[in-house]
C-alpha cells in the first residue's frame, strides 16, 4: 500500500501530523482513521461480492482488476499462442538498425555496422544532421573571411 513512499517522507508525514492534531489527540485519530478504512474495504468487498453473486456461476473466476483495459489485454495476449510467436518474431528485427540503413541509403552513405559507433559521421535522426554535434571538415576546406562589421 505504501511501497512508494519513502522513509524521509514518512518521517515527515509523521511530524506534520503531531504538528497537527498534537500528541494528545494523535491516537485517537489514528484509531478513527485505520476504523474509517476498514469500513472502506468492507464495504468494498461486499459490493464485489454482491455483483459476483448478481453475475451467476459462470463469472465466479471474474477478476475486477480485468477491467482495467491495461490488464485485460495483457491477460488476452498472454493467452494467445500467436503473440507467444509475435514475440519471438519481434526479437529478430532491429527497427533502428534498418531505419539507419533506409537513412543512408538515402543520403547516399554507405550503411555502417551497429557494432562500431564512429564520431566522424554525423549523428542522424528524422533524416537530418545533428546540427549541435561538431562535424570533421576535409583539409581543404576553405575558412570563410573574417567579417569586421558582424563582430
Amino acid at each position: 500500500m505504501f511501497s512508494d513512499i519513502g522513509a524521509l517522507e514518512l518521517v515527515t508525514l509523521v511530524v506534520l501530523a503531531v504538528l497537527i492534531f498534537g500528541p494528545d489527540k494523535l491516537p485517537k485519530v489514528i484509531q478513527d482513521v485505520s476504523r474509517f478504512i476498514r469500513k472502506v474495504r468492507e464495504f468494498s468487498d461486499s459490493a464485489k461480492a454482491d455483483i459476483r453473486s448478481e453475475l451467476g456461476p459462470e463469472f465466479k473466476d471474474f477478476e475486477f482488476e480485468d477491467l482495467n483495459p491495461k490488464n485485460f489485454i495483457r491477460k488476452q495476449l498472454a493467452e494467445n499462442e500467436d503473440f507467444k510467436e509475435l514475440n519471438e518474431l519481434r526479437s529478430t528485427f532491429d527497427l533502428k538498425k534498418e531505419m539507419n540503413e533506409v537513412a543512408d541509403a538515402v543520403h547516399g552513405r554507405e550503411s555502417q555496422p551497429s557494432s562500431s559507433s564512429s564520431s566522424s559521421a554525423p549523428a542522424v535522426t528524422s533524416g537530418k544532421p545533428d546540427l549541435l554535434k561538431k562535424q570533421d571538415k576535409p583539409d581543404n576546406a576553405e575558412r570563410p573571411p573574417y567579417d569586421y562589421d558582424a563582430t
